[in-house]
């Protein structure tokens, strides 16, 4: 008999409860500011509200199915004996499947659904089939030993630089993890204990010492210790980061075109600037950050923050993208940032985001949620289409409608033959609440504004938090506390850096000029002092039920300027609204917007429209144009304004130019 959704929500609390808590030993070394649950805050938010139910109504389903054409399913059924047939698709394709499911457990969690549940069921049934007598799971190595997928290796464990063994199984113990906490049910599990069991066995000092070519089991591992306490799997994962760049009894993994491809060139504490493949790069980053809470190494937070800033001051894109070469799918040089020719995987985007928010729950600063909010909006959203079934893998910054990488066009595609975005895109969009909020005793973080609610626990008191606001297309943000007795603590709401004229904490982007537009804060209809620190506006106070907080936010348009380092960008100015980066299109103006140019006295305008894209505000303007033969400055004649759209939903309406970054006018 099913159990009752009061029950499964039960469940869901106490094993939450047993995840963020913790039953190790030793629970004082962990994050100090720690995430308020994403089940215990509930969206209603008219931006991300119909973004989330797109995830859970079209993209989960869409996702699953693909991965049944795909063989990408099928392959466990045959690892398992239950039917016949050769492997399918790549090495690494058993990640997709647990990227799937880590994203079906997260919206079950949300909005209890039997079917899926059921679906989800049959399928662990499969994976329990597939999984060897003694923890191993590897599909393709266990359908055919003697001849497993290209880059498979000969043997278990034999090409670590490129087989992906250990990189899929991190993926599964992320999915085990989340579907424990959403249903109580340890069968999966008990796979995944069982696999990093066999794991440890064989990787560690005095064993085999060797690393991941691709980084990820460090993350999930981290998850499966704060799930059942077995230092084990804590001791494993730091473990994967100390031996990378170290030569014991292996050569380091380099590559011709890339010596820092896997980042394996030097030792993980030594390291001082972003390389390699991006991905990569991003996970193993957010796997330092995890050691340094967990083990209480701040070395380990030393060098995971020293090459954020490499990042933040010289890598990182308007747009929060990161990785601007095409090929290795990697970061290029200081400064290199190429908008034509950006690659920006929509992976690299939500690894940039885990990392972010972790260097937060560290660090405390709002300077790691202001890149995560920039990225959020526009370097991951652009990722998927508005109607959930379409994917972008790279996201460049200009187009003239051609473009293709990696199997990509200017247009996005329902699936790839390496489809690590559409099956990212759909494990963070419902995670995206377990962001908005964060505790560290008697202090409560506002990091994002969404509208709806959530319930906290703060300084050992229960608080019911509400929010009233239309951004990222409006400013106000009405917050209504309610504590269940009166209470004093802290309400640290951020200030984004892009509403202190800072568009990123460093000066690879800043604003033409300041804004005189400040923050405004009221409590209660009275104002009240804004006292920043770290990025935040600190209200302290004894809280009662009904007190509001109301924030003010400018949201004019900002023009924004490159460091003068960044070649492509001399010269150029793009804008942005908020958080919002925009882009115009052809098909808004004239086919043709290479040739477009701002002038810096030129009159920019905004107006939603409720019949474009969903709903979003645009930006108007009357142009230049400059004729690309000559450099000759005309006023336009196409047109008597241009239109540009928010980044995240261009390529809906047919292919075209697309630009970001515009020629600064006189």
């Amino acid at each position: 008999m099913r159990r009752s959704t009061k029950g499964t929500r039960l469940v869901l609390f106490l094993a939450v409860v047993n995840v963020m808590i913790g039953c190790a030993k030793d629970r004082e070394k962990d994050y100090p500011v720690r995430p308020v649950p994403f089940t215990h805050v509930r969206i209603e938010d008219e931006f991300w509200l119909p973004r989330m139910e797109t995830n859970r109504a079209v993209t989960i389903p869409f996702d699953f199915r693909k991965c049944e054409e795909t063989g990408r399913i099928d392959n466990f059924a045959k690892a398992g004996g239950l039917m016949e047939g050769e492997f399918e698709g790549y090495r690494y394709n058993d990640s997709d499947v647990f990227k799937v499911m880590e994203g079906a457990a997260y919206s079950l969690a949300l909005h209890p659904d039997p079917d899926l549940e059921d679906y989800l069921d049959e399928l662990i049934a499969k994976i329990e089939a597939s999984q060897e007598e003694d923890g191993y799971l590897y599909t393709t190595r266990t359908i055919d030993p003697e001849h497993p997928a290209p880059g498979a290796g000969n043997t278990r464990w034999s090409n670590l630089k490129d087989s992906h063994e250990l990189y899929n199984v991190g993926h599964m113990y992320e999915a085990a993890v989340a579907y424990y906490q959403a249903t109580g049910k340890r069968h999966f599990l008990e796979v995944a204990i069982k696999n990093a069991n066999l794991v440890d066995e064989v990787f560690g000092p005095g064993k085999r010492r060797d690393v991941p070519g691709h980084q990820e089991i460090e993350i999930g591992l981290s998850k499966l210790y704060r799930t059942t306490g077995d230092e084990r799997y804590l001791r494993l994962a730091k473990f994967f980061l100390v031996e990378r760049g170290h030569t014991h009894d292996r050569d380091l993994y380099t590559f011709q075109f890339n010596e820092g491809y896997i980042q394996d060139h030097k030792p993980v504490l030594e390291q001082d600037e972003a390389v390699g493949h991006a991905v990569r790069a991003g996970y193993m980053y957010s796997g330092m950050a995890d050691a340094a809470a967990l083990t209480g190494d701040r070395d380990y937070a030393k060098a995971t923050t020293r090459i954020w800033e490499n990042v933040v001051s010289k890598k990182l894109y308007l747009t929060g993208g990161i990785g601007a070469r095409r090929e290795g799918e990697a970061f290029g040089d200081n400064y290199e940032l190429p908008n034509a020719e950006a690659y920006n995987e929509t992976c690299a985007a939500v690894a940039n985001m885990l990392w972010n928010h972790r260097l937060f729950l560290l660090h405390g600063d709002a300077k790691y949620i202001d890149v995560f909010e920039r990225t959020l909006y526009n370097g991951f959203l652009s990722g998927v289409s508005l109607e959930g079934d379409r994917f972008f893998y790279p996201n460049p910054l200009e187009s003239d409608g051609n473009f293709k990488f990696n199997g990509s066009s200017a247009t996005r595609r329902s699936w790839f033959t390496t489809s690590c975005c559409p099956t990212n895109v759909v494990r963070f969009m419902p995670s995206i609440s377990e962001y908005v909020y964060a505790t560290s005793e008697d202090r409560l973080y506002v990091n994002l504004f969404m509208q709806g609610s959530a319930e906290i626990v703060v300084n050992g008191s229960m608080v019911r938090v509400t929010q009233q606001t239309r951004y990222p297309w409006d400013g106000i943000v009405k917050l209504t506390v309610d504590p269940e007795q009166p209470s004093r603590f802290s309400v640290c709401v951020r200030i984004p850096g892009w509403a202190r004229n800072s568009p990123v904490p460093s000066d690879l982007y800043r604003y033409a000029g300041e804004s005189d537009d400040k923050p405004h804060i009221e409590v209660n209809g009275k104002p009240a002092k804004i006292s920043l620190r770290d990025g935040y506006a600190h209200i302290r106070r004894v809280w009662h039920e009904g007190d509001v907080l109301r924030l003010k936010l400018s949201m004019k348009v900002r023009r924004v300027l490159s460091h003068e380092k960044v070649r492509g960008n001399i010269g150029k100015v793009a804008l942005e609204r908020g958080p919002v980066v925009y882009c115009a299109e052809g098909v808004d103006n004239g086919g043709d917007v290479g040739n477009l140019s701002i002038p810096d006295d030129a009159s920019l305008t905004t107006e939603y429209r409720e019949d474009l894209l969903n709903g979003v505000v645009v930006i108007k303007g009357r142009p230049r144009q400059v004729s690309r033969a000559s450099g000759k400055i005309f006023e336009s004649k196409l047109s008597s304004e241009f239109m540009l759209v928010p980044y995240y939903s261009w390529s809906h309406r047919g292919t075209g130019d697309m630009a970001v970054w515009f020629r600064r006018g006189p």
